[in-house]
């Protein structure tokens, strides 16, 4: 299973995340979605995967905070949300964990033991 952790390198929720794989050594291969984008394809496949746009966007951000009314608005019809998620990547929940078939986004430690609970 090769694991791909999405996120921004100075987040603290997706330093959290990425301790947490080191020390339950569970190798994750990590992507700065700042610095190497998101496209609308990766954005689909996770809703593919289980995810939700309403999941995905995360509203409680200075990022969505610094947008105009009439972007939050965008963020309502699915295909002007996905333009925005690849427009502002900050906008996105951090982090998102996927193996290609299961998705996490966001992070706790509740819910990555129960994740790799076959693991440990």
């Amino acid at each position: 299973m090769s694991l791909t952790l999405y996120g921004i390198p100075h987040c603290s929720t997706v330093k959290k995340a990425r301790l947490w794989l080191a020390e339950h050594a569970i190798p994750a291969t990590f992507y700065d979605f700042k610095k190497q984008g998101v496209t609308e394809a990766l954005l689909t496949a996770w809703v593919a995967q289980g995810g939700t746009l309403d999941t995905l966007l995360n509203r409680r951000g200075t990022t969505w905070r610094g947008l105009s009314p009439a972007d939050q608005a965008l963020a309502a019809q699915p295909e002007k949300a996905l333009t925005l998620l690849c427009t502002y990547p900050s906008l996105i929940k951090r982090p998102v964990l996927t193996d290609g078939v299961t998705l996490t986004i966001g992070f706790s430690e509740a819910a990555y033991a129960a994740r790799f609970a076959a693991v440990a």
